[in-house]
């Protein structure tokens, strides 16, 4: 119960941060207030439930979810750290998607599966509202996705990606980003 306070105090702060660019007591406390904060809450719960094999209070989560905040996160969909819905309105996320740390996501964005595979999301990563990511896609590290985007091939580590289907339009960091149709192999399976 230790760690499920802790994980859903460090996505507190990370939306805290995001939101207000501080986190202190009282920022935290306006944090639970704002859009998406009661999705992230449940979807925690229901994350943990799924890890104790508590199968009717995960559907319970999930089913609140649904109702009162139009978010639907499968049961078995499984985020990092620090995980932020800034707005939690039309989000939908298969069950079989896997993600990193620090994954922030806007509202009305899908991620979900093509023929039963789904995408692997790598730490860092700010999907814009509207962008949809598909099938058997990898996003690597520090990636943003834009707004309405459409992924449906891998996207390399430290890029910038929008367009449909979604093109690579700025790298940062040292490192580079292949703008071809042929995506390196990339580092990240979570």
């Amino acid at each position: 119960m230790m760690a499920l306070r802790q994980t859903i105090l460090d996505d507190l702060r990370a939306k805290a941060e995001w939101n207000y660019e501080r986190s202190d007591r009282k920022t935290l406390v306006k944090t639970l207030a704002t859009d998406g904060t009661a999705a992230m809450i449940l979807y925690r719960l229901m994350q943990w439930s799924v890890q104790r094999q508590w199968s009717i209070p995960a559907l319970l989560f999930n089913k609140l979810n649904a109702v009162f905040n139009n978010c639907i996160i499968g049961r078995g969909a499984d985020f990092g750290a620090r995980f932020v819905l800034i707005h939690a309105t039309g989000v939908v996320i298969n069950g079989s998607v896997r993600g990193g740390s620090d994954v922030r996501i806007e509202h009305q964005v899908t991620i979900g599966a093509e023929r039963r595979q789904s995408p692997v999301i790598g730490d860092n990563v700010f999907v814009g509202s509207g962008a949809r990511i598909l099938g058997p896609v990898i996003v690597g590290d520090d990636v943003r996705v834009g707004a309405n985007a459409v992924v449906v091939r891998d996207v390399p580590p430290h890029c910038t990606v929008v367009g449909i289907p979604a093109q690579v339009v700025r790298r940062r960091g040292p490192f580079l980003c292949d703008t071809g149709d042929e995506s390196p192999a990339l580092a990240v399976r979570h």
